[in-house]
């Protein structure tokens, strides 16, 4: 019995290694629906510059969104730096799967790396703003975007 609750244990914590948690936030949409003039904005300090991080969009949305995918605006405003603005395109959904993200009941979960690599980061404020460029105004059925930043921790064998 001490064997197959340590083994749980293990099993529970293992999908934590490799990263650590930085910044999570979300903003909820009032009546499920995302219009182009809702914009977003996080904000959240980084302030060691000797670690890698993996920035990802977080999306939730209703099992009634009518596309597969999300085309995003990202403006990223670095410490000491011009804004920079990114069009991403986010699969959401595909022909053969289904939607892609975590779902319960008809709520689906996505988290979408938007860096392609981890990426450093330099010591100060960043903001994040995001704005979605789809051709439905408002985009029906989606409940909350975000950033979450993670900070990778490499593995050192034992």
């Amino acid at each position: 019995m001490k064997k197959l609750i340590g083994f749980i244990c293990f099993a529970l914590l293992l999908p934590g290694c490799g990263t650590l948690d930085v910044f999570e936030e979300m903003t909820a949409f009032p009546e499920h629906q995302w219009k182009n003039s809702d914009t977003p904005s996080f904000t959240f300090l980084i302030e060691d510059t000797a670690a890698s991080y993996n920035i990802f969009v977080i999306l939730r949305h209703e099992d009634a969104y009518h596309f597969n995918n999300i085309w995003l605006n990202i403006t990223t405003l670095a410490p000491r730096d011009t804004a920079k603005i990114q069009l991403v395109n986010i699969t959401l959904a595909n022909n053969t799967k289904g939607w892609l993200g975590t779902g319960m009941d008809d709520v689906f979960d996505h988290r979408a790396r938007i860096t392609r690599s981890p990426v450093k980061l330099k010591k100060g404020i960043y903001t994040f703003t995001l704005q979605h460029q789809m051709r439905e105004e408002p985009l029906q059925f989606v409940l909350n975007a975000g950033i979450r930043v993670e900070k990778v921790i490499p593995y050192k064998e034992p």
